[in-house]
């Protein structure tokens, strides 16, 4: 299991002894962001002790350098300060299953203040006619579904995210070859902090009459899988669907996974009103998850959870994304998950103002609706929804990129 590193330290040491006119200005681009997030929770299940105050601030840097045109080197340092009245809204994340180099630096862990320096991209990147080669530390996703991708399995974003602007980093080694006029075959190597927890994955894409086809299989971290996915359009509606089949494991423990086999499927269906509004709409089937409500706490410890790879409880969905340009420099958009199962929902309306050309700000609010959990003992909350078992919250997401 030294590949993973060594694969890393060869990416960090070519970065390095690269003559120093491979890193001209022309060649060299600098960038990143500065972002600032407020929260304020409310109505938090257990009573006033669980309403509080959130700030976040996020610092990145990247450095991107083409000392060849068929060689690209990226690299980006981010760090992650945050404060919170109540120490578990600040709970640094552990180790991802998707790293295996520690390359993060945590300070202040589980108190108010907290902090998080990470390097989130380091890895070289060649480049020919026909295909591409990534090792090291780098951004992986796959599948066409805007909201929740069944097919986008290594580091998916949640489906209610406030900021999707950047994907977490893994450690991997990807490679991608083109034929026809876009068809894509990829293969793709993770390595995560053990063994079991390596990704193992081949992907397929290609666009026929229209139509892009999509399928991806392998062992996502020690577990079989395989998905396929269509996307096209049916006139004026855009129509996607993808399915994605499991093979669980360590169903028997604790942290394991819920079921033996299980598949996530969605159909997301988008139009363009006259009007301007964009409307998306999505049906997601989780079998990851449960439809009890009295099993959310199981589902919540399960390995699909903790992973990432779903990061709702239940099974059935109803999601469902308005958004709507009423000017230039001004956005409206709406997130609304419906749990069919258990009748709960969570609703965001966000507003999106362009402050200037690399700043924009976001104000948004979360209502969560649902039926209340019951408290056993007068302490412990046992959930009879999901969204019901949250509070609402508000705040706004300051951004500027340089």
């Amino acid at each position: 299991m030294i590949l993973p590193r060594a694969v890393l330290c060869i990416s960090l040491l070519l970065l390095l002894v690269q003559p120093a006119k491979a890193f001209s200005a022309e060649q060299t681009v600098i960038g990143g962001h500065l972002k600032l997030l407020g929260l304020s929770y409310q109505n938090g299940p257990v009573g006033k002790e669980s309403t509080g105050t959130l700030i976040a601030a996020s610092q990145r840097v990247e450095v991107n350098a083409t000392p060849t045109p068929r060689l690209e080197l990226e690299s980006a340092l981010d760090n992650q300060l945050s404060y919170s009245d109540l120490t578990e809204q600040v709970t640094l994340a552990g180790q991802s299953p998707n790293r295996y180099v520690d390359l993060e630096k945590n300070w202040q862990k589980n108190h108010n203040w907290s902090n998080r320096l990470s390097i989130d991209r380091l890895n070289l990147t060649a480049r020919s006619k026909n295909g591409d080669v990534s090792i090291g530390r780098q951004a992986i996703g796959f599948g066409r579904i805007a909201t929740v991708s069944p097919l986008d399995v290594v580091a998916p974003f949640a489906p209610d995210v406030l900021d999707s602007d950047i994907r977490a980093g893994v450690d991997a080694i990807h490679g991608v070859h083109y034929f026809g006029l876009g068809g894509q075959i990829g293969a793709t190597a993770v390595f995560g902090p053990e063994e079991q927890d390596n990704s193992y994955l081949i992907t397929f894409s290609d666009n026929r009459v229209a139509t892009d086809f999509l399928a991806i299989g392998g062992t996502l971290r020690d577990r079989a899988m395989l998905g396929f996915g269509i996307a096209g359009n049916l006139g004026p509606l855009g129509v996607k669907l993808e399915l994605s089949h499991y093979k669980g494991k360590n169903t028997d423990s604790v942290d394991g996974d819920l079921h033996h086999r299980f598949e996530i499927g969605a159909v997301e269906l988008w139009y363009r009103f006259d009007s301007g509004i964009v409307l998306l709409t999505e049906y997601l089937y989780n079998g990851a998850g449960t439809d009890q409500p009295e099993d959310y706490l199981d589902a919540a410890t399960a390995a699909t959870h903790t992973e990432g790879l779903s990061s709702l409880v239940g099974q059935q969905y109803l999601l469902i994304a308005p958004s709507w340009e009423v000017h230039p420099l001004l956005s409206l958009s709406s997130l609304i998950i419906h749990n069919l199962d258990d009748d709960s929902s969570l609703m965001r309306p966000r507003l999106q103002v362009s402050l200037d050309d690399n700043l924009s700000l976001d104000l948004y609010y979360s209502h969560n609706s649902g039926r209340k959990p019951d408290l056993q003992f007068g302490t412990i909350p046992v959930p009879r929804s999901e969204f019901g078992a949250q509070g609402d919250s508000g705040g706004m997401l300051l951004r500027w990129y340089f």
